[in-house]
């Protein structure tokens, strides 16, 4: 059993199940069989390209994860504007090497905090310090807070966080749905489990922006799931 395969025992163990057995069937498909009735297919869900660099994902885990969080915090902290009923979204793109945060945010500072005090706002889109820029337009409905992250682009990695998990996550339903055919018709009900090694299982308002602008295709799959790999306890289910 490899970590991933803990990971999610450690999670069906802590479902209503009465027995969680591995590899039930031997070294093919499922991974898990729960109660005798719902197989378990287990895949880390990764970046599936190389960035020539040799350093495979960190890039996207140790730059990107923690900015875009850093950004969706000073985001939302910045609150609902005066007597406004109306919010924005704000795309933003970077490279490496990355500005420290305290400039970047003293620079979204110096524009973003006029911008809700403005009577009659504009789109726009700034360059900032270190090839930082940002994208700032309305949104189709007021939200909980003013300003609200729509994404970024991540010049290395050549994607940003809700298409990188979108594209991966297609791409291991389609290798599962694939691995598992000869034996589907065995158990009534498929579940695909991936520890999420991109987004770290995403926080609320990470999934309410993976709903509104992903799609799933779930293939053979009855139910799929990310785990935080740091707490098997923080779930997401993209599918159903």
């Amino acid at each position: 059993m490899d970590s991933s395969e803990r990971l999610v025992e450690t999670y069906l163990k802590g479902l209503a199940f009465k027995e969680v057995r591995y590899e039930p069937d031997g070294n093919v498909p499922p991974d898990f069989l729960c109660d005798g009735r719902v197989a378990v297919e287990v895949r880390r869900l990764n970046q599936n390209h190389d960035d020539g660099t040799g350093r495979g994902l960190r890039g996207l885990e140790e730059v990107a994860i923690p900015l875009w969080r850093r950004v969706r915090d000073y985001l939302t902290g910045l609150g609902a504007a005066p007597a406004s009923d109306q919010s924005w979204y704000v795309f933003y793109r970077f490279g490496r090497p990355l500005p420290d945060w305290k400039t970047i945010k003293r620079e979204l500072d110096a524009l973003l905090v006029p911008f809700m005090a403005h009577p009659d706002p504009q789109p726009f889109e700034a360059e900032l310090t270190g090839g930082f820029s940002i994208k700032v337009f309305r949104a189709p409905t007021p939200k909980p807070s003013f300003f609200r992250p729509s994404g970024h682009s991540d010049e290395q990695s050549g994607g940003w966080l809700i298409a990188e998990i979108e594209s991966n996550l297609a791409h291991c339903i389609a290798e599962k749905t694939g691995k598992i055919a000869p034996y589907r018709a065995r158990y009534p009900e498929w579940w695909l489990v991936l520890p999420d090694q991109i987004g770290y299982g995403l926080d609320d308002f990470e999934q309410e922006l993976f709903f509104d602008q992903a799609s799933i295709t779930p293939g053979s799959f009855d139910k799929i799931v990310l785990l935080d790999p740091r707490d098997v306890g923080r779930v997401f289910e993209v599918w159903p």
